[in-house]
């Protein structure tokens, strides 16, 4: 499961709750536990998918492990578990699914779409998106962004909300850099099994670029949200973590062959993709 992983959940998932109070619009507390526990089982079966399936192709035998890459290590070690590791992913895909259902039912078809990309990005990422350099870059962002958040938005409140949209992007270009950085130590890996994502494609070069590219949208986004009205100005405090983005940035343009001294940055990006859309939503709470 990668359980401190799943920090993540409810800090995209905060994003949900602060735009509908922005809008004032009222969340039921069953609405909103019932939220949490769809976007972690959602966050849990990929998770335990990925874990599954990389050990099916014999990339986590290939991989240096790291904090933040490489698998948890616990398959390689107790392979006669494979089994469980399925069987868990699977359950909480039906756990998410069913969460998904009872919010169709309570908000309208209008959900349909998001939970079908949602339940595809879960399936398909591990075995299938890898094979796309632009797939396999955008797949985790959307994920937590446009389709948890928004979604996670309508099924609360039983409206669509541009100010959840617009606080969708944040994740969107944070987590789509994290899992890039994260790739960094298991190129030559990847490309053993077979996975053509952008590292394997254009080389870490490209990726360093690229990685620059979502720092910069992510502050574009934020300020967009503002000028368009979607965002009070109070939002800007997530500039406060600007320097730790100048610094993560400068951090893989020096670093970006030398692993070992790559992975205090990594470290640092967590917590900027975990930080930002916390003040994010703090921000919108607050008026």
């Amino acid at each position: 499961m990668r359980l401190p992983f799943l920090l993540l959940v409810p800090a995209c998932l905060g994003l949900a709750w602060a735009a509908a109070a922005y809008d004032g619009l009222p969340v039921a507390p069953g609405d909103l536990v019932l939220v949490l526990l769809g976007g972690l089982a959602a966050h849990i079966s990929v998770n335990a998918l990925n874990e599954y399936e990389d050990f099916r192709s014999g990339l986590d035998l290939r991989t240096e492990r790291t904090p933040f890459s490489g698998g948890s290590g616990a398959l390689p070690a107790q392979p006669e578990r494979a089994r469980y590791a399925l069987a868990t992913g699977l359950l909480a895909l039906l756990v998410t699914v069913g969460v998904g259902l009872y919010f169709v039912q309570l908000r309208g078809a209008a959900l349909i779409p998001l939970g079908v990309t949602g339940v595809g990005l879960v399936v398909l990422y591990t075995r299938w998106l890898t094979r796309s350099p632009l797939a396999c870059l955008l797949a985790p962002g959307s994920g937590f962004g446009p389709v948890m958040v928004t979604g996670a938005n309508i099924a609360l409140t039983g409206q669509f909300s541009p100010t959840a949209a617009m606080a969708s992007l944040p994740p969107l270009f944070l987590v789509s850099g994290l899992l890039l950085m994260n790739q960094f130590p298991d190129v030559d890996a990847d490309r053993s099994v077979g996975r053509r994502h952008l590292l394997v494609v254009h080389g870490t070069r490209a990726g360093v670029y690229v990685l620059t590219g979502l720092m910069l949208s992510l502050a574009l986004s934020v300020v967009l949200a503002v000028v368009t009205g979607h965002a009070p100005v109070g939002v800007f405090i997530v500039f406060l973590l600007a320097p730790l983005a100048v610094v993560i940035t400068r951090g893989l343009w020096r670093h970006h062959e030398n692993i070992a001294a790559l992975i205090p940055f990594m470290g640092m990006n967590v917590v900027l993709t975990l930080a930002t859309p916390v003040l994010y939503a703090l921000a919108l709470a607050a008026l």
